[in-house]
């Protein structure tokens, strides 16, 4: 049986630059991602799904470069006159975003997936690759910090931050079913790999292997398990994952992110500057990922490493 399916694991900015490296390296129909849902909330009245969309709009080429997230070429209407009303404007959605977000708050409550809604909003945006939930059930991050817990969007953006991280939780995720396209391609005897993107391992990447029969799909998949360290020199490349690390009392190093996925990798990609005593199975190669071309770069070698492990 030919195996020629690359599942990735994915959360938003970070692990979309692989993901697009891999969109450009790879036939449409050979990439499945599949994308964390623990940031998504609902805000405004509105159902916001962040990494779902920043995957999107990357894959389609709408995305903002010099943020990382929305679209390019965004206007900021609604938000001025949300402002002028004495509305929640911590969160910033502009007018071309917002559109999405309207109406895939209509279909959800139509009764459609979220699977379904993704699926056709990445067809009428012309992306080629599957992009998945984890689940179409809710779960949501939730952060633990020094006043208390709090929802993952509060931390993050309301705060942007500043709270010192004592534990994660995903709520909801014991009782979430992974969705069942993900199961069945894992299932399928077809993963030529499974990639898990240089995304934080704590909020993009874990609330991912918390769905119950996830860690074990993959594990029982027969393709080799390669992940790319979100750690360049002992710095995170995009986000909190540097802050995250110290403030649980783990050092900021490749090894140190690669242990959160213990007992699932057989493969792991680190930058030069972080080589060193992290596994027998290592590959180190250029993991700074600033021009379209470090993203094929990077994605024809985490392939190419994946499939000298079969």
């Amino acid at each position: 049986m030919s195996k020629s399916l690359v599942v990735a694991l994915s959360g938003g900015v970070g692990g979309a630059k692989l993901v697009l490296g891999l969109s450009r390296v790879l036939p449409a129909d050979e990439l499945l991602v599949v994308a964390n849902t623990g940031d998504d909330f609902e805000h405004l009245g509105l159902s916001i799904c962040p990494d779902i969309d920043t995957l999107t709009y990357v894959l389609a080429g709408l995305d903002n470069p010099v943020t990382g997230w929305g679209r390019r070429d965004e206007t900021w209407s609604f938000m001025e006159t949300i402002t002028a009303l004495g509305g929640e404007d911590w969160f910033r959605l502009g007018d071309r975003d917002l559109a999405l977000h309207v109406e895939r708050t209509k279909r959800l409550g139509a009764g459609q997936t979220l699977s379904q809604i993704t699926a056709d909003v990445c067809r009428r945006l012309g992306v080629g690759p599957r992009v998945l939930p984890m689940s179409d059930d809710r779960v949501r991050t939730r952060v633990r910090s020094d006043s208390g817990w709090i929802d993952f969007q509060d931390y993050f953006v309301r705060q942007q931050c500043r709270p010192v991280v004592q534990e994660l939780a995903f709520t909801g995720a014991a009782d979430a079913r992974l969705q069942p396209d993900v199961m069945a391609a894992l299932g399928s005897g077809k993963v030529r790999a499974v990639m898990i993107c240089p995304s934080n391992p704590f909020i993009s990447i874990e609330p991912i292997l918390a769905v119950p029969g996830m860690r074990a799909a993959i594990e029982n998949c027969g393709a080799p398990v390669v992940a790319v360290s979100p750690i360049v020199g002992g710095r995170a490349v995009k986000g909190p994952t540097a802050k995250m690390m110290q403030e649980l009392g783990l050092p900021v190093s490749s090894a140190a992110a690669a242990g959160r996925y213990d007992g699932l990798l057989d493969g792991y990609v680190v930058d030069a500057a972080d080589s060193g005593d992290i596994g027998a199975k290592l590959h180190v190669a250029p993991t700074l990922m600033t021009t379209l071309a470090d993203r094929e770069a990077l994605a024809r070698t985490v392939l190419a490493f994946a499939d000298s492990l079969t």
